[in-house]
């Protein structure tokens, strides 16, 4: 991707690897720039690759357009059976160009550039119906919290404050910053159990917050599915081409 210039960002478990809370996966999944140009410069990449659409939807920016995922595997031998997953769109999350604009990159010890959905954006990604997401997510605000732990700066723990799911934490974070738990109430009502201690309180809290998200992305999914199932019976109902 980097050698063809595409214009993607690593999102899903890679990237969760690189923010120190690790998790395996076979897959790469990519949020990229739908236009022409771009996808122009994946296909170069995918030809190098030599990958192939291993599902529906097949590869047009329509699909990408419309939310979907779209499913490839690689034949190199340097990447034999790995699969890379593409999408233009995620639910929660601004457009891609705001994306980019505040990704992270990082850089291994060979001066290979890798460019990355910011932590916040993919905290936003995370909020799945599936619930294996769910710990992953916690995973990810548990290390960037110890990671900046002694200096965080207010926009930090506004952060914290607003997506930390471990209830030790935000009860931490309210007995310190009263104020910004105060100031951020409108956005995460469970923050009033924060002010008051609850322990209880705010776990159940947390647990209904994660519901409400669950079924948001579900609401999201289903017509997008309904979508892949008539694409699927097409498929299957196509006779096969002639030689």
């Amino acid at each position: 991707m980097a050698t063809h210039q595409v214009r993607a960002l690593l999102m899903g478990g890679q990237a969760c690897v690189f923010y120190g809370a690790a998790e395996f996966s076979r897959d790469t999944d990519l949020l990229l720039l739908s236009d022409a140009a771009n996808l122009e410069r994946l296909r170069g990449a995918f030809r190098e690759l030599h990958a192939e659409c291993i599902a529906v939807p097949p590869f047009a920016a329509e699909f990408l357009d419309r939310g979907h995922a779209i499913h490839f595997r690689c034949q190199h031998p340097e990447a034999s059976g790995m699969r890379v997953d593409i999408m233009s769109r995620l639910p929660g999350v601004d457009a891609f160009p705001a994306l980019w604009e505040r990704r992270a990159t990082l850089a291994d010890t060979a001066g290979t550039r890798y460019e990355l959905l910011a932590l916040s954006d993919l905290v936003q990604a995370k909020k799945t119906q599936r619930d294996k997401d769910w710990p992953m997510l916690r995973r990810l605000l548990e290390a960037d919290y110890h990671q900046h732990r002694p200096n965080p700066g207010e926009d930090r723990v506004r952060f914290w404050l607003r997506e930390m799911r471990t209830p030790e934490l935000l009860l931490e974070f309210g007995r310190s910053h009263p104020h910004l738990c105060q100031e951020l109430l409108a956005v995460r009502p469970l923050l009033v159990s924060v002010l008051s201690g609850d322990f209880a309180g705010l776990v159940r809290a947390l647990a209904e917050e994660q519901q409400r998200a669950q079924e948001t992305d579900r609401a999201y999914w289903q017509p997008l599915k309904q979508e892949l199932e008539r694409l699927r019976h097409a498929a299957a109902r196509k006779p096969p081409s002639s030689e």
